[in-house]
């Protein structure tokens, strides 16, 4: 069973290459069972093999996309307002179960959900009046 942290069912389908810490593994297939998968790999040939597996973590080359954004890339990009006006650097995101929070250098947390549009290295929000106002 496969427990995945993806959107993207491209990574679940026939020919999806993942990256184990032994090597690859090619999916032959892969089925949803109770919330997860059931995954067939080419190179796992057994149960006793399959069972080996338990507590890896799998992983996969990024899909260039230019409708996402990657965590990763967001890190040290300038917050700005829609009137230009620049709120500090990207210094990490933050899981939150109603959005993701961009977290910049001053503390301020900025949820994704504000966030308009990427322009280069900055990221243009139109957040409510207040959010950048200090506690």
């Amino acid at each position: 069973m496969v427990t995945l942290w993806t959107n993207r069912p491209e990574r679940r389908e026939a020919g999806a290459v993942l990256c184990a810490e032994f090597g690859e593994l090619t999916v032959e297939g892969a089925r949803a069972f109770q919330h997860r998968w059931i995954v067939q790999f080419a190179e796992i040939q057994d149960r006793d093999a399959a069972e080996s597996l338990r507590g890896q973590v799998l992983k996969a080359e990024p899909i260039a996309d230019p409708d996402e954004l990657w965590v990763h890339e967001l890190i040290g990009m300038m917050v700005c307002e829609t009137d230009g006006t620049e709120r500090g650097r990207v210094e990490s995101v933050q899981a939150n179960p109603a959005s993701d929070l961009l977290v910049l250098e001053s503390g301020a947390l900025v949820p994704l959900t504000f966030l308009l549009e990427q322009t280069g290295e900055r990221l243009i929000v139109d957040g409510p009046d207040g959010l950048f106002d200090e506690a």
